[in-house]
C-alpha cells in the first residue's frame, strides 16, 4: 500500500494545479480532525493534551493550507467547497464516519455512554489517524524531495509521531486491559475507509493524467 500511495502522490506533485488541491484535501482533512477533537472535550474536564492536539491539528491546516502559495495563489484555493478538493466525498466523510462507526462501537460492545463515550471515540479515532498520517506524511515527504518540491511537511512529521506517543498512553490508561482489542477494531475500521479515499485518489489521478494527455 505504500508503493501505491507514493505513486499516487508522485503524480499529484507533478501538477501544480493537482498539488494545490492535495495540499487544500490535506489541510480540510487536519481541520477535520481539529474540530473533531474539540467536539469530544467535557465542558470542564479538558486535558491538556487535548488542548494541545486541537491547536497543532489546526495549525498543520493553517500550514498545509500555507503551502499552496509556494504553487500557485494561494488564495486560488479559499476554501474547501468540493471543487477545490481532490475525491472530496470520501474526503469530506473519511474522518466523519470514522468516528461514527467507532462511536457505535464503544456504545453497542464497550459499553460505553456520555462524556466517557465521546473521550473514548476521540482516543480511538485520534490514535487510528495518527497512525495513518504516520505512514502518509513521510511518503509525501520523500516524493517531494524526489521531485526537487518547494514544499515540505517535516514539521507535521515529527508532531504526528508525539501525537501518537501520547494516543498511546492515554488509551492504557483509559481503555486498560482492553486495550489491544479496541485498537485493532479501530484500526479495521480505519482501513476500510482508507482503501476507499485512496481508490478514489486514484480514479481521480488517473482521470486527470487521461485528460492532461489527450
Amino acid at each position: 500500500m505504500t508503493t501505491e500511495l507514493a505513486q499516487i502522490i508522485d503524480q499529484i506533485v507533478k501538477d501544480d494545479d493537482l498539488h494545490a488541491q492535495w495540499l487544500n484535501t490535506l489541510s480540510m482533512m487536519e481541520n477535520t480532525g481539529a474540530r473533531k477533537i474539540s467536539a469530544s472535550e467535557n465542558k470542564t474536564k479538558v486535558t491538556l493534551i487535548q488542548l494541545k492536539h486541537a491547536a497543532e491539528e489546526a495549525r498543520h491546516a493553517y500550514y498545509l493550507k500555507k503551502q499552496i502559495g509556494r504553487l500557485r495563489d494561494e488564495n486560488l484555493y479559499h476554501d474547501y467547497e468540493p471543487e477545490n478538493l481532490l475525491s472530496p466525498f470520501e474526503s469530506l466523510h473519511y474522518l466523519l464516519h470514522l468516528d461514527v462507526e467507532i462511536s457505535r462501537y464503544l456504545k453497542n460492545e464497550v459499553h460505553l455512554r456520555g462524556d466517557r463515550l465521546k473521550f473514548g471515540a476521540y482516543l480511538l479515532v485520534t490514535y487510528a489517524i495518527e497512525l495513518r498520517a504516520g505512514e502518509l506524511y513521510p511518503v509525501y515527504q520523500e516524493v517531494l524531495i524526489a521531485n526537487h518540491s518547494k514544499v515540505t511537511v517535516k514539521t507535521i512529521i515529527a508532531e504526528e509521531e508525539t501525537h501518537l506517543e501520547e494516543m498511546l498512553s492515554q488509551m492504557k490508561e483509559f481503555f486498560g486491559n482492553k486495550m489491544l482489542d479496541v485498537a485493532a477494531i479501530a484500526n479495521k475500521i480505519e482501513k476500510r475507509y482508507y482503501q476507499k479515499w485512496i481508490l478514489a485518489l486514484e480514479k481521480e489521478v488517473n482521470i486527470e493524467r487521461i485528460e492532461l494527455l489527450s
